[in-house]
């Protein structure tokens, strides 16, 4: 089994790892319900999605 030769650098072991940058995700508002919610998703809170109820939600 091949073993390395030289130590590597932090460098360069970092440059390998760029796609791995966390984000904040992105959020807008549903229309219905002006709650923050994913785009493209579905409302959690009241169940909207492209202006049809998608999700049943039940009031507790």
């Amino acid at each position: 089994m091949a073993n390395p030769k030289h130590k590597t650098s932090k460098a360069r072991k970092n440059e390998r790892r760029t796609h791995l940058k966390l984000r904040p995700t992105a959020t807008v508002l549903c229309p219905q319900c002006h709650e923050p919610k994913r785009p493209h998703y579905a409302c959690l809170r009241c169940g909207v999605y492209n202006k049809r109820e998608v999700i049943a939600i039940h009031e507790k």
